[in-house]
């Protein structure tokens, strides 16, 4: 179980700093930045899915909608932009 949590953190790390790449690169699209600010008021709102009184369930759909959604927007970032944001990342 402690190695799926280490590797599922390294994975949204590595993803984190991708995004983090893409949105200050000169060619990124609006969308790109609406979409991680969109992410952002998500993760930081009040307003979930399920709420975070809960005790295990409201963390729990945070810990798994927001790394799909930067994922998702990482997946549709332009060829150019990708490739930049890569080599970035395994640097």
């Amino acid at each position: 179980m402690f190695k799926r949590l280490t590797l599922l953190w390294v994975l949204l790390r590595g993803d984190a700093r991708q995004l983090w790449f893409a949105l200050r690169h000169p060619q990124a699209p609006s969308w790109l930045k609406l979409g991680t600010a969109m992410i952002a008021l998500y993760l930081f709102s009040p307003i979930d899915f399920i709420p975070d009184m809960l005790p295990f369930f409201g963390i729990a759909d945070d810990l798994v909608l927001v790394p799909l959604a930067i994922r998702w927007l990482l997946k549709r970032l332009p060829p150019e932009l990708a490739q930049a944001a890569a080599k970035q990342r395994a640097a």
